[in-house]
């Protein structure tokens, strides 16, 4: 079976693109929140999602007794990619839908939440999201650096050059092979320019926001997807956060990255 084949089967049908549809426009939401109006039982709905979330399309948050659905729209972008490269390649190319607003990942609420399938183990993910060596491997050369105990400090380098700098990270949460969660820095001096703010009163306003990122480590509903790594980034002040802007495509590349040097052979702390 064709790995795109879960893709298709899942957009064929009306009420999964009527759910993804809601949840391009807000994500975050409940299966209830997702039912209302739509004239489908509680149980249809239930199921529609499950087939999207079976096909990678919705990524589901537990938060508390809540699931929450986010839209996940790489794999739809993906094949379009495939499809557009092979039939439409002497067409003028427009924006993607996924270019054109980020904001099909953060789904109308300040927060970025994405989720990943790596073919691991969770001790061996959670080694690669606190080993320094692996983290200079698929950040780049940036990066943070901790101990990994709750309360320690995250010094962070922002530049593969540099050294590592105490901004103000601190650990929050520390289970191995199951979750990891610290703050985040705020926007540095090198940010100013990058993301062209247009007045001091802006920048001043943005350098005080304080995030947080979360990575949740659990086994897939389907073994032989591996391992799920769900990526949580919030407390973002608005939606239009210079700082959400930048970690949603970042952490995109970022996570690419770290499944490609988990699946590439040899774990880093194994004998050759």
């Amino acid at each position: 079976m064709a790995a795109t084949d879960p893709i298709f089967r899942a957009l064929a049908d009306p009420s999964r693109r009527e759910l993804l549809d809601r949840l391009d426009a807000r994500g975050g939401q409940t299966l209830r929140g997702l039912g209302e109006g739509l004239g489908m039982s509680r149980q249809a709905v239930s199921e529609h999602l499950a087939v999207l979330e079976s096909a990678l399309l919705v990524t589901v948050v537990r938060r508390g007794r809540e699931k929450l659905h986010y839209l996940d729209p790489v794999p739809i972008q993906e094949v379009a990619d495939r499809w557009t490269d092979r039939y439409g390649r002497h067409r003028p190319a427009a924006p993607s839908r996924l270019e054109q607003s980020r904001e099909g990942t953060v789904m109308g609420k300040p927060e970025f939440v994405y989720a990943i399938y790596i073919q691991t183990t969770a001790e061996h993910l959670y080694q690669a999201l606190t080993d320094p060596e692996s983290i200079k491997i698929y950040m780049g050369g940036y990066g943070p650096e901790s101990t990994w105990e709750v309360g320690a400090p995250v010094r962070w380098k922002m530049d593969p050059d540099g050294e590592f700098e105490e901004v103000g990270q601190r650990v929050l949460e520390a289970e191995p092979g199951r979750r990891l969660s610290y703050t985040w820095h705020t926007l540095q001096p090198m940010h100013r320019q990058m993301f062209d703010f247009a007045s001091d009163e802006e920048w001043e306003k943005a350098v005080r926001e304080r995030s947080k990122v979360t990575f949740d480590i659990e086994p897939a509903d389907e073994p032989e997807l591996g391992i799920r790594l769900t990526v949580t980034h919030d407390g973002f002040d608005s939606p239009d956060s210079r700082m959400l802007e930048g970690v949603s495509d970042g952490w995109i590349a970022i996570l690419s990255s770290l499944k490609t040097l988990l699946e590439g052979g040899r774990f880093l702390d194994e004998p050759a």
